[in-house]
Order: structure tokens, then C-alpha cells, then sequence
């Protein structure tokens, strides 16, 4: 009779498996360091302080949105509106410019809070599926920006982008793009929030077990508002910097970021199912995915080939952590 020994079994996870599962975050920062030599081989662009700078540039909107995906990711949502809010908010701060500044930024960022937390009511309160109300969500702002910024005009995008947004957008301290440093300290608070806030935590609680969560005394519907309504912050920022970037605003400039964004928090570790993730991988997924992007465009690949890539990453990342999590749940 032979024996056989099964060296994968229940607590001898293979060591990648278990470090992907237990520390995400020092593994992609590995990843993205080894994507971007072998991508610098093939654009020795990237190997200037230019080259790095534009990755960095390019990667804060997106960290931005992903950021916003990562929160409703948590509780087991999407948010599918997130490129719609972040135009509608762009051409809010361009409208009301006639009000000043500080007027104009907080419009555009009460809008994107306002708009998140009706998504947020119909999740939690109407119980309707998240990716259904964003969905819809996502139709009727391009609905209201088509007509409004079209004939009838009272969305008016004339008005010159105000010289804050476009120093975030295109400016730089030294070498440094001056968005990256609103990344760093949206980063910090979002970390700060998602660990050492009750509502942070109550966002992993109602996105691994929301029955048990009421049973608790939780208001989910509450926690679901809020997370809504921050999301719509970010991608009202995201829009914002978009605009920055751009010079101007336009009904479909933030409309190639929707399934990057969803790509970028798959990638970073958050899980599709709720309560695994957080905002750091995400940062670092969303470099991964702008340095890919960056590849892409040297090969000369469409933006349908992009999408495509995009969405087999979500698919198969999303099976991926799927299987590590359950893993090392059963370990």
C-alpha cells in the first residue's frame, strides 16, 4: 500500500497565497515595482522623472474613483455612477463660479455627497441591488448633463475652471504632481477612517454579515447612506481633478474611468462580496493599472482592447480572491 502526503492541505497554504491573503498591500507594492521595470522596457519613457510623473499624475483621479468603489465594495455594494457624478460635479463648480471659489468647490462637492446619498437611500432604505439604483443613477445624470449642457444650457461650462482645480490637475511641486499630494492625504484619512472609525468598521461588519449586523443594533440603512454619500465625494473630487487635467469639461470625460476604477479595487485586494480590503491596496492598484494603461497606449492598443483588459482583470482577480479568502477562512 502507498502513502501519499497532500502538501497543500489545511494550514500549508502555498507562501504567495498566504501572503496575498494576510499582507495585500507589501505584495502589490512588489507587483507594481516589477510591472513598472518590465513595462520601462518597452517605454524607457518611465525610467525619466517625467515618465514617473505622469504615472503619478494619471493615477490620482483614478485612485479617486477605485477609492470610491473600495468603500461600496466593503459593504458588498458598486457604485456605477461614479463617472457620471464626477462630471455633473465638474460642471456644478464651473456654474457656479459666479458665486466665487470656495462656493464653486463646495457645490460641486455638496452635489456629489447630495447624489451619493440618494443612491445610498435606495440601497439601503428601498433595498433595491446597488449595482441596479447606480446603474439607473448613471442614466439619469447622463440624462440631466446631455440636456442640460446641450440646448437648453442651464448646465453652462463656459466659465473658466477655477486656477485650483487646474494647479491639482496639471501642476507640480518640484517633480512632484501637486494631485499627488491630495492623494496622500485623502489616503490618510481614508485609512485613518476605515480603521479607527465606527463607521469604518461598521462598513466591514454590514459587508460580511448585514443580518447580524441588525441584529446587533446597527442601522445598515444608515451606514449604507453615509458610505453612498462619501463615495460621491470622491468622485466629485475625481471629477474635479479630470477637469484639471483636461482644461475644460465635457459630457463623457470621465467615462473611461468607470471599469478602471472597479479594476483598480479588484486589483488592490477588495473583494466583490464585501468586508476584505481597504483603501491602500487600492492606491497601489491603481498605479498597477496606470502604468498597464501606460503600456497598452506604447503598443497602440484601442480603447475597446483596454475595456476588454480591464474587464478580464476584474473577472479574474475577483476569482483569484475569492478563492485566497475562502482559504484562508477554512485554514
Amino acid at each position: 500500500m502507498t502513502t501519499t502526503f497532500d502538501l497543500k492541505g489545511p494550514g500549508r497554504q502555498r507562501p504567495f497565497a498566504t501572503a496575498m491573503a494576510e499582507r495585500p498591500v507589501m505584495v502589490l507594492l512588489g507587483v507594481f515595482v516589477i510591472f513598472y521595470l518590465v513595462a520601462a522596457m518597452f517605454d524607457h519613457s518611465l525610467l525619466t522623472i517625467q515618465g514617473a510623473r505622469g504615472i503619478l499624475l494619471l493615477a490620482c483621479p483614478l485612485a479617486m474613483f477605485a477609492g470610491a468603489q473600495t468603500i461600496c465594495m466593503l459593504t458588498g455594494g458598486i457604485d456605477m455612477s461614479v463617472s457620471m457624478i464626477a462630471t455633473f460635479a465638474a460642471y456644478i463648480v464651473v456654474d457656479q463660479m459666479g458665486g466665487g471659489v470656495v462656493w464653486a468647490l463646495l457645490a460641486g462637492l455638496l452635489v456629489g455627497a447630495g447624489i451619493g446619498a440618494v443612491n445610498g437611500i435606495g440601497v439601503g432604505v428601498f433595498k433595491v441591488s446597488a449595482m441596479i439604483m447606480t446603474l439607473g443613477m448613471q442614466s439619469v445624470l447622463l440624462g440631466v448633463i446631455t440636456v442640460g449642457a446641450g440646448a437648453s444650457g442651464f448646465l453652462d461650462g463656459s466659465r473658466g475652471l477655477p486656477d485650483i482645480i487646474k494647479t491639482l490637475g496639471t501642476g507640480s511641486v518640484g517633480p512632484i504632481p501637486a494631485n499627488t499630494f491630495l492623494l496622500i492625504g485623502m489616503s490618510v484619512l481614508l485609512v485613518w477612517g476605515l480603521s479607527r472609525t465606527g463607521l469604518g468598521r461598521n462598513l466591514y461588519a454590514v459587508g460580511d454579515n448585514p443580518i447580524a449586523c441588525r441584529l446587533a443594533g446597527i442601522r445598515v440603512w444608515q451606514v449604507l447612506i453615509a458610505t453612498y454619500a462619501v463615495a460621491g465625494v470622491l468622485a466629485a473630487i475625481g471629477g474635479m481633478l479630470i477637469a484639471g487635467m483636461n482644461g475644460s469639461v465635457g459630457p463623457d470625460m470621465a467615462n473611461i474611468y468607470l471599469l478602471p476604477s472597479v479594476a483598480a479595487a479588484v486589483v488592490g485586494g477588495t473583494s466583490v462580496m464585501g468586508g476584505i480590503g481597504g483603501f491602500g491596496g487600492t492606491v497601489v492598484g491603481a498605479l498597477i493599472l496606470t502604468v498597464l494603461n501606460r503600456l497598452l497606449l506604447t503598443f497602440d492598443t484601442s480603447e475597446a482592447m483596454r475595456q476588454f483588459i480591464y474587464g478580464l482583470i476584474v473577472l479574474g482577480l475577483a476569482w483569484v480572491y475569492s478563492r485566497l479568502t475562502g482559504a484562508k477562512a477554512r485554514s
